[in-house]
């Protein structure tokens, strides 16, 4: 498969003393779905900024299809890398229906063409709804729509499930890995919860204090011999035995 991205030795420092992302190398292959996951402060932010044109690095470089887009000399605006970006708050025009949200990004947009994306949301029934009527998954989906309608070589994620409900997590991960799969393109997203990276990604890059731990596909992850991510695995794995023994006892 061809590189959709590729990092090479990414460093950014906001004061010009910390990096808070040093030496960062990866690539990413078309149709691939990437977790960055880290603590709070780890790094994840920092690197999607930069992959989106939204910071430019202190040293190395960032490609796109082949195209350098990013160096300590040169950047090229978010606008111009073909890629969509789908933030934490979802940015939704309050005053316009979810159908005008989506047509937004593209005003030459034809129906057929908005139909199909809503179809492919699942969300036709709420055309004419507006964002203050809906779920907050319903709203992940029409954000998500809202970009992908400027087809995207690269989507772009930042905690997409961290504001749901945890009924809702599963449920929309599930349909945001299948809408990226039928579409063929690639996503990058970021969490802070294992859970996400697991179920629906391909790659995980771990990430800590700025320093890139790991990058392997989700099996390599999980048996990986590194402590931290070890440490973590184990947590998750313990939080869930005592879920189910909670449950049942219960019975």
């Amino acid at each position: 498969m061809d590189n959709i991205l590729e990092t090479e030795r990414l460093s950014k420092s906001y004061d010009g003393k910390i990096n808070a992302l040093e030496d960062c190398s990866f690539s990413l292959n078309k149709g691939e779905i990437c977790a960055i996951v880290g603590e709070s402060g780890s790094g994840k932010t920092t690197l999607l900024r930069l992959i989106a044109g939204l910071e430019r690095p202190n040293n190395g470089c960032i490609k796109i299809n082949g195209k350098l887009v990013s160096s300590d000399t040169q950047i090229t605006p978010p606008q111009k890398r073909q890629i969509g970006m789908v933030f934490q708050d979802y940015a939704l025009f309050p005053h316009m229906t979810v159908e005008q949200n989506i047509r937004f990004g593209l005003k030459n947009a034809s129906n057929t063409k908005i139909n199909d994306l809503l179809s492919l949301i699942k969300m036709n029934s709420y055309a004419k709804a507006y964002p203050s009527e809906l779920s907050g998954g319903q709203e992940q989906r029409v954000a998500l729509a809202r970009t992908l309608v400027l087809k995207p070589n690269l989507l772009l994620l930042d905690e997409p499930f961290s504001n749901l409900d945890i009924g809702l997590k599963s449920e929309l991960r599930k349909e945001i890995q299948s809408i990226v799969k039928e579409l063929n393109t690639s996503l990058i997203f970021i969490t802070h919860d294992l859970y996400d990276a697991i179920e629906i990604a391909d790659r995980v890059i771990f990430l800590k204090d700025g320093v890139m731990l790991q990058n392997s596909t989700v099996n390599d992850f999980v048996k990986t011999e590194n402590k931290e991510i070890k440490k973590m695995i184990s947590n998750l794995k313990l939080n869930a035995n005592q879920l189910l023994n909670l449950m049942e006892s219960k019975n």
